[in-house]
């Protein structure tokens, strides 16, 4: 069983991709879970979601707590929130960032991956400048990161749950997908570049275990 802790803001689409991908996941044959927690309810408080997804039934259904992979879609709350609390070693956190971040320290013994999903969002006109909507390209980056599940079930998913512009939600998690670098284990204040987008074939292995 895999576990994944989804951090953004309200109003970012956290909990409607983390449901989206759960509809892709068990298209592809996956059980699923997904549920939210959320503290104040207001736009631009910080919001949690959760997605458990195995190829057998899913017995538990407890809080989530040492999440295998988590995802963070505003950066900023990396001040305001310990995104990597309960992560195990060695897990991915991936980031809607420009590139690798400059203080390391935070993500020691884990495996970083980031895609520019707001600058993705913006060149397909999702949102505003000061407000791009970047769930769907997350969601096509995420997928790559884990090697599951197929970006089509993705797209399709996409099409079928985001009630405003699907097409380009959809071109824009196609991008993203394409678009995500995937680096190797923070050790030491350093990181080791595995793969730049779509075809590494460094970490293929362990992205294909998911759910195994």
């Amino acid at each position: 069983m895999q576990e994944i802790r989804f951090h953004g803001r309200g109003g970012q689409g956290t909990v409607l991709a983390t449901i989206a991908l759960a509809k892709a996941f068990f298209k592809a044959g996956y059980e699923v879970q997904t549920f939210p927690v959320f503290g104040s309810e207001r736009r631009g408080a910080p919001v949690e979601a959760y997605l458990r997804l195995d190829q057998r039934k899913i017995l538990v259904r407890s809080n989530l707590y040492q999440p295998d992979h988590v995802v963070v879609q505003d950066l900023r709350l990396l001040e305001l929130v310990q995104v990597t609390r309960g992560l195990k070693p060695g897990g991915w956190i991936l980031l809607n960032a420009p590139g690798l971040p400059r203080d390391l320290g935070p993500f020691e013994g884990f495996r970083l991956a980031w895609v520019d999903a707001a600058a993705i969002a913006l060149r397909h006109e999702l949102g505003a400048k000061t407000q791009p909507i970047i769930n769907t390209a997350m969601m096509g980056a995420f997928a790559r990161m884990l090697g599951a599940p197929p970006l089509d079930a993705v797209t399709e998913a996409i099409m079928a749950e985001m009630p405003r512009n699907p097409e380009q939600n959809a071109a824009a998690a196609r991008d993203a997908h394409a678009a995500v670098v995937l680096a190797g284990l923070v050790r030491g204040g350093r990181v080791a570049l595995e793969a730049v987008g779509a075809g590494a074939p460094q970490g293929a292995a362990e992205r294909q275990e998911v759910g195994r």
